[in-house]
This record gives structure tokens, sequence and C-alpha cells, in this order.
């Protein structure tokens, strides 16, 4: 089975503008998320898919493959289809969508998340969730959290804290109800990101504001892989120093 990473990164972030290109101790970020994927054992090849030239530039001067897509897209997982059309990859490869903003993205996260692809054929999307272990975590709409069904698989994505006690004397900390936080990238069939990037905003998605709810109203499933891993997302120039501090 063919399994490529795609990493997108556009310039024009409305929070960050110039964020794939933030200097992170001595390396700019897309940089370091290149090479952290690049150690991946499931990737064969990590491909770059960008609509600005100066990260065209960035990614030749250290080596890495990229392409370049429109900038019309309206999502991540638009660039990343447009790239994977491109790629001679057949419909049953999977194509993981890699966050650039995750300069230390543990190269687990993505093996763990192509397993499920080797073993069931019918698996069409998966993501990761972990273990929200901390009540502030719970309440932040920034932090997305999921439920599961018994096989493991999305039952709902929200911003809000899923599910809902709605017995006080339940709490946070009971044992057999764990909340989870989805994280880090997503896999795809190749086949069904290229009709995912085809199918029209939902009003879950829009209400949200979180697009893997697209694929939850048109029917299809998503797989979740537990997984310990966790990884700091770099959404604001705040996030970038917190980033800097552990790199030194």
């Amino acid at each position: 089975m063919r399994i490529i990473g795609i990493i997108p990164a556009r310039y024009a972030s409305q929070r960050f503008p110039g964020k794939p290109l933030a200097d992170i101790g001595g390396r700019t970020m897309v940089e370091r998320v290149y090479r952290q994927a690049k150690k991946s054992k499931v990737l064969e090849r990590v491909v770059v898919a960008t609509d600005d030239e100066r990260i065209l530039r960035e990614v030749k001067r250290f080596g890495g493959e990229v392409r370049v897509t429109s900038s019309r897209h309206r999502s991540g997982t638009d660039r990343v289809a447009e790239a994977a059309s491109r790629l001679k990859i057949p419909g049953d490869g999977v194509v993981v969508n890699i966050q650039g903003d995750a300069p230390l993205l543990p190269p687990g996260m993505i093996d763990r998340l192509v397993k499920p692809f080797l073993a069931h054929p019918e698996v069409k999307m998966a993501a990761l969730c972990c273990r929200i272990k901390d009540e502030g975590e719970l309440s932040n709409p920034n932090i997305v959290k999921v439920i599961l069904d018994k096989k493991e698989f999305a039952l709902y994505f929200s911003r809000l804290p899923i599910p809902y006690l709605r017995d006080k004397t339940l709490n946070f900390k009971l044992s057999t109800l764990n909340y989870y936080k989805h994280i880090g990238p997503y896999a795809y069939r190749k086949s069904f990101l290229l009709k995912l990037a085809r199918m029209v905003p939902t009003p879950l998605e829009k209400a949200e504001k979180l697009e893997q709810l697209r694929v939850l109203e048109n029917g299809y499933r998503i797989k979740m892989v537990k997984t310990k891993y966790d990884c700091i997302e770099v959404d604001t120039p705040a996030d970038l120093k917190k980033v800097r501090a552990i790199c030194v």
C-alpha cells in the first residue's frame, strides 16, 4: 500500500501571517514539520503543498519535496486533495494530511494513525484522539472534543464538552466516562479524500467550524485511533514562544 504525507502550508493566515516561515531555533516551522514527518516509519514520501512563492523557495532550500497548488482553496484539506490528485497514488492508497503548524510532531503519531488502513480495507478516514486530563481543556472551545462508539468510530465532534453530564453527581474524573480531544493529522484513502473535497460545507460544519463534521453529516465514518501522544500546535505568536522555549 502506498502511503504519502502531505503538509499544506499557506502564507496568508489571518491569525498568524507567514507562520510556516517563522523561525524556531534556526529552522523554519515548515522545515521542522517536514523533518519530523520524514522520521515516520510508514511514509514513503513527504510533500509540502503551497500556493506561496516564499514557502516554495524555502522548501527547496532545505531539500524538501514541494508542489504548487491553487490560492483559492478554502481549507488545508482542499489543498492536500489537489496535491494528492497530481501524485501517482492509487485510489486505495493512503494520504496523511499533516498540519503545518505542529513543529514538535511525534513521528509515532503518523505511524499509529495509519494502522487501521493496513488492517481494515473498509476504513476511508482516520484521526487521532487522546484522553483529556485537564478540566481546563474540557471547557476550552479551541480544544475539539470527540465522542466514540463502541467500535471507536466518531459519533460527533464539538467545541463544547461532550457528553453533557445531566446528573451533576457524576464528575469529570469518573473512570467509566472518558473525555477525548481530537488531535493531530488526518488520514484518508485517496479516493475518499478527492470525494470529500467535492462535498459542499454542511450545516453542523458551519456551526462548529469543524470540517470533520462534513464527513459525518454525509453519512461516512471516521475511525478514531486512541493515542498517548499529544502535540502543541502553533495558532498564535504566543504559541510560537512556547515552542521556541522547548526548542532552545
